[in-house]
């Protein structure tokens, strides 16, 4: 499956309200496997994001899917990044002409 990484950053209402912050992940968990996909890992950074999320998904439409419910409850903003295994990249590089 395509991997994606999704950069968040918790809005002031999921600054408010981050003790509740465990429960809406437990949640995304269950929303993105719904949806098809899997969280691979999740990490709380520093810096200009809050998080990250690696995540595997079918497809695009999938994630955005499960991307775009998520935000919708206002507790974060992301920036989704479709990324690429050392395998794919090979193979990508191996098929320039």
């Amino acid at each position: 499956m395509p991997s994606y990484i999704a950069l968040i950053r918790f809005t002031q209402k999921g600054i408010e309200n981050i003790k509740e912050g465990p429960t809406r992940l437990d949640a995304a968990k269950k929303a993105f496997e719904a949806g098809g996909g899997k969280v691979v890992s999740f990490f709380l950074t520093m810096g200009q994001y809050d998080a990250i999320v690696i995540t595997e998904f079918p497809n695009d439409e999938s994630i955005a899917k499960v991307a775009l419910a998520g935000a919708s409850q206002g507790f974060i903003r992301t920036e989704s990044l479709r990324a690429f295994t050392e395998d794919e990249y090979r193979n990508i590089i191996r098929s320039l002409p």
